[in-house]
């Protein structure tokens, strides 16, 4: 009987560790894993040959900032920055998903994408910016709270069920959930104690820091679709994080101290008095820099790779009552809406709506403290005038306003 070898390069049963018999032929199994490395190859190859263009009509930064300026008032340097950042992300992947495919290898210039992190008060708009911008490019949007992630094998959620969620928003579609925005809250929630490196286990601090670089810098990642820990035998899904911006956002309370602190440590000299003058005390935030965010707590390697920093500004009272009143979306316009659905008619007169706002500047919670205050002068009208069938108007008089909000038990805004 005549010796069996590989037809494929000729080798007997000794010089290899297994052969595979067919009906004809027999192949070994260095052939099968070469055989299997170039079917990988050109499956890849015309993965990018068949590739789609990628459908996403981008705008242009000045045309992304009149959109924002409809739904957030003021923050004019947080937009610019950010619409930037999102246009030169956007059009980085435009390139890469749509040139031909015979100009794959015609440059060696790699564009990296950039995170973005917000340092601004509570209330000021970082979120809300973010999704705004999510939902104009109409591309994937999640949301993820940096305060529940742990290192791995802890209670809580690892890093990578930012991304499950994600997948989740994308209905399942990898390539989609690829091009999509993750706005990472309370990103200072999760800096280290101080500014040296923790000897001891910090499971929800800076151990968070060092597993978040892996998605953020541009990693391929096995991400489980329904959540590790509840379903340890499905099948994970591969997700590459390179094309997915970050958006990170933080309140940094106490960091004004750091700030302030940097500012004033320089020389002595003959043009301190000026510069001192131009100082705005009241607004540190816009002088934050990446070595501020070091000294807060965060790990050099997390800060490195969110590049582009930006701030919002405290909401003084002109901004609040704008706010209040101005965007599409504004909280005036929605309760005028929901009494609209009634067949009423809804007003405000001009000096409720400046108690309105002074109620919640007192709440220091930024345009989130609208709502609240909002909601104390509404619930008895939102429960009593759609009854009423002989109703047709409602009038919000000063003394309305008053009246229902001092008389509330959950009057917490009510000044010491």
């Amino acid at each position: 009987m005549a010796q069996q070898m590989c037809s494929f390069c000729g080798r007997g049963p000794r010089e290899v560790n297994m052969l595979i018999s067919g009906l004809k032929a027999h192949i070994c199994d260095d052939c099968i894993t070469r055989a299997h490395e170039v079917v990988l190859e050109e499956r890849n190859k015309s993965k990018i040959r068949n590739r789609k263009p990628l459908g996403l009509t981008l705008m242009k930064p000045k045309e992304m900032k009149a959109y924002l300026d409809q739904f957030v008032v003021g923050q004019d340097e947080a937009k610019k920055i950010l619409t930037v950042a999102v246009y030169n992300h956007y059009k980085r992947l435009l390139y890469k998903y749509n040139k031909p495919a015979k100009n794959a290898q015609d440059d060696d210039v790699v564009i990296e994408k950039s995170n973005i992190i917000m340092v601004g008060e509570t209330g000021t708009g970082k979120t809300y910016l973010a999704r705004t911008i999510a939902k104009l490019l109409d591309v994937p949007f999640v949301i993820a709270d940096a305060t529940v992630l742990t290192e791995a094998g802890y209670v809580g959620e690892d890093v990578e069920s930012i991304l499950s969620s994600l997948l989740q928003v994308a209905n399942y579609d990898a390539e989609l959930a690829e091009r999509g925005i993750v706005y990472i809250d309370e990103i200072d929630k999760i800096a280290r104690k101080g500014d040296n490196p923790s000897i001891s286990r910090d499971v929800s601090g800076e151990g968070v820091q060092q597993a978040l670089l892996k998605i953020l810098e541009g990693s391929i990642v096995n991400v489980p679709p329904e959540g590790g820990r509840k379903h340890p035998e499905q099948k994970f899904v591969k997700i590459n994080t390179e094309n997915i911006l970050f958006i990170c956002g933080g309140a940094f309370e106490g960091i004004h101290r750091i700030i302030a602190s940097r500012i004033k440590t320089r020389a002595i000299g003959f043009g301190e008095e000026t510069r001192e003058a131009q100082i705005n005390q009241d607004n540190l935030l816009q002088y934050v820099t990446s070595q501020d965010l070091k000294t807060f707590g965060l790990i050099p390697e997390l800060v490195g790779r969110l590049p582009i920093i930006t701030h919002l500004n405290p909401l003084d009272r002109e901004t609040i009552k704008r706010i209040l009143i101005e965007p599409k979306n504004a909280l005036i316009k929605q309760y005028r809406k929901l009494f609209q659905l009634e067949g009423i008619e809804l007003e405000f007169e001009p000096e409720a709506i400046d108690y309105i706002v002074d109620k919640a500047m007192q709440s220091k919670l930024g345009a989130r403290g609208l709502r609240g205050v909002c909601e104390i002068i509404m619930t008895d009208a939102m429960f009593e005038f759609p009854s009423e069938a002989k109703t047709d108007k409602l009038v919000i008089t000063l003394g309305y306003a008053k009246e229902k909000f001092e008389k509330s038990k959950y009057n917490q805004f009510k000044a010491a």
